[in-house]
C-alpha cells in the first residue's frame, strides 16, 4: 500500500535528495549496496541486544535503499539490472533484520519460531508478485508490502528496546497482517488466471 500510494507523496521529498546524491557522484547501485550494508549493521546491533540503536540504523539503511530508484530516474540510468539489484537488496535486508531479531530472541523458543514463520511469510509476499508478473498478471497489492513490513518490524523493535513489553504481540500482529497479504495476493493472482 505504501509502495503504491506513498511513492507519489514522498517523491517531492526524494527528488532533491536524489539530485544532491547525483552531485556527490553516487550511483544508484552504490546507494543500494550502502543501504544494504547499513541495514545489516543495524540487524547485527539488534542481534546483540541494542534494539533502539539497531532499529534506528536498520531504518536508515531502509531509507537509503528507497533513494536508489529516484536517483536512477534523476540520472536517467534506470535499468533492469538496477531493478534486479534493488530487489535482491530488499530481500537480503529483510532477511538480515529477521535473523538479527531471531538471534536476539534465541532463548525463547516460541518467539524464535514466530520469527522464522514471519520471515517465511515476508518472503512469500514478493514471491507471489514475481510469479504473477511472470505470468503477465498484476501481482502488487495487499496490506503489507515491503514498506509496511519494514516499518512495522523496525519501529516495533525500537519500541521494545525502549521498554514496552510488546514483542510477542508485535510478532503475532505481523504474522496476521502478512499472512493475510499472502492470501490477498494469491487470491488476486488466482482470479486473473484464465481457467
Amino acid at each position: 500500500m505504501l509502495d503504491v500510494r506513498g511513492r507519489k507523496k514522498v517523491a517531492p521529498i526524494l527528488k532533491p535528495i536524489a539530485a544532491f546524491m547525483a552531485k556527490l557522484r553516487l550511483t544508484p547501485a552504490a546507494v543500494t549496496i550502502i543501504g544494504l550494508i547499513v541495514t545489516c549493521i543495524g540487524a547485527a546491533l539488534i542481534a546483540s541486544g541494542l534494539l533502539v540503536v539497531g532499529a534506528i540504523i536498520a531504518g536508515l539503511g531502509v531509507l537509503l535503499d528507497a533513494l536508489d530508484g529516484p536517483l536512477a530516474r534523476h540520472l536517467g540510468t534506470a535499468s533492469d539490472r538496477g531493478a534486479f539489484l534493488d530487489t535482491m537488496s530488499d530481500r537480503f535486508g529483510e532477511i538480515a533484520v529477521w535473523v538479527g531479531l531471531a538471534v536476539y530472541l534465541s532463548d525463547n523458543d516460541r518467539l524464535l519460531v514466530l520469527c522464522i514463520v514471519n520471515l517465511a511469510a515476508s518472503l512469500l509476499v514478493p514471491y507471489i508478485r514475481a510469479k504473477a508478473e511472470m505470468l503477465g498478471l498484476v501481482g502488487k497489492g495487499g496490506w503489507m508490502g515491503r514498506a509496511e513490513r519494514m516499518l512495522l518490524i523496525i519501529v516495533g523493535i525500537g519500541v521494545v528496546g525502549l521498554g514496552a513489553p510488546i514483542m510477542e504481540p508485535l510478532l503475532w500482529v505481523f504474522f496476521v497482517l502478512t499472512g493475510f497479504t499472502v492470501f490477498q495476493r494469491i487470491w488476486k493472482t488466482w482470479q486473473q488466471i484464465e481457467s
